[in-house]
């Protein structure tokens, strides 16, 4: 296809050339961007440049997903991002950052995404909900949205969320909230402004929290796993996941080839989708003690894969699964647990 002028200035005002034409080369873009506005950039075009550079940042921080990709680009494949997913704490007093999940929909809603399904995650005690993007569901990438609700746990893993988040930013300055409001009703901004807008929104997808004490982030690992992970992890994608054809073929190969992949794959209750994933990458994290700063093993993100079937809905319109699964997310969530 012909290379959107819009989405190859943005991506380059932002990681270059050589890393846009990468991305590019590696990653399904829409046919719907075959037409577009010189400088005008739409909400959706500005929605598909942040989610590649998210999946970008996830392959720094991700060698299994690094490995994976690069075998898809020396067979000259793409990678066709599905959805990312992050974790949020619903709680209150957690410094300048709004609580929950209104951190990221506040960024979402401006971008053209839309609540797409809820998802009670009872055995984490956390609440899923998935966002789909108004203008091409099947093919702009989904954000999965989780809240963690620190109110079902002890009152000691309460005081613990309240320290270690007590401190964070906001990384949202007020002309770049002036800026999401104006792509809310507009649908679009300009160049200059989309440029000034992108890094502020790529650093609502990190940790605004400062480093956590040890002895809280194993207050907090004692009652869960998603909790310990956000407290060192903060708001970056948890993983990133690439559509497939067969989910099953793909875990086949993975396994074939010696990589650390579940051992299952878990499948919706409509039968139409189906997910497996590596296990999350460790890595070095740093953590204030009574010594010191002292450096510990946790988990990292991870990498994802999913097939989608097709169905006919109760309006006899054709489309592709683009739902959750309650059991298949919770399944995928344990990915983070091996610490």
């Amino acid at each position: 296809m012909s290379i959107n002028s819009n989405i190859h200035t943005l991506l380059t005002s932002q990681v270059g050339s050589s890393k846009t034409a990468e991305l590019v080369s590696l990653l399904h873009v829409s046919p719907k961007f075959r037409m577009w506005e010189e400088g005008k950039i739409s909400r959706s075009e500005l929605a598909q440049v942040l989610n590649m550079l998210l999946f970008d940042d996830i392959l720094q921080r991700v060698p299994s997903g690094k490995a994976y990709t690069l075998d898809v680009a020396a067979r000259n494949g793409k990678v066709f991002l599905d959805h990312g997913a992050l974790r949020t704490v619903r709680w209150f007093g957690i410094g300048a950052l709004p609580p929950g999940e209104t951190a990221l929909t506040r960024i979402l809603k401006p971008l053209g995404y839309r609540l797409n399904g809820n998802y009670p995650l009872d055995k984490l005690k956390m609440t899923g909900r998935s966002y789909a993007h108004i203008d091409d569901a099947e093919n702009i990438s989904q954000f999965f949205v989780s809240e963690l609700h620190p109110e079902r746990f002890s009152r000691d893993f309460q005081e613990a969320v309240s320290r270690v988040l007590g401190n964070s930013v906001d990384p949202l300055s007020p002309a770049a909230l002036t800026l999401l409001s104006e792509l809310e009703r507009d649908g679009s901004l300009s160049m200059p402004q989309a440029v000034e807008l992108l890094p502020v929104l790529l650093a609502c997808f990190e940790r605004q929290h400062e480093i956590p004490s040890l002895d809280d982030y194993e207050t907090l690992l004692k009652e869960s796993a998603e909790m310990a992970w956000i407290a060192t992890e903060g708001n970056a994608f948890n993983h990133a996941t690439d559509r497939v054809p067969d989910v099953h073929q793909t875990a086949d190969q993975q396994r074939a080839l010696g990589r650390a992949i579940k051992p299952t794959v878990e499948v919706s209750g409509s039968g139409r989708v189906r997910q497996t994933a590596f296990r999350a990458d460790s890595v070095q994290r740093r953590f204030r003690a009574e010594t010191g700063i002292v450096e510990r093993t946790v988990p990292g993100s991870f990498y994802e894969f999913i097939s989608r079937d097709r169905f006919v809905d109760a309006s006899g319109k054709e489309q592709l699964d683009l739902n959750f699964d309650t059991g298949n997310a919770q399944g995928i969530f344990k990915m983070t647990a091996n610490s």
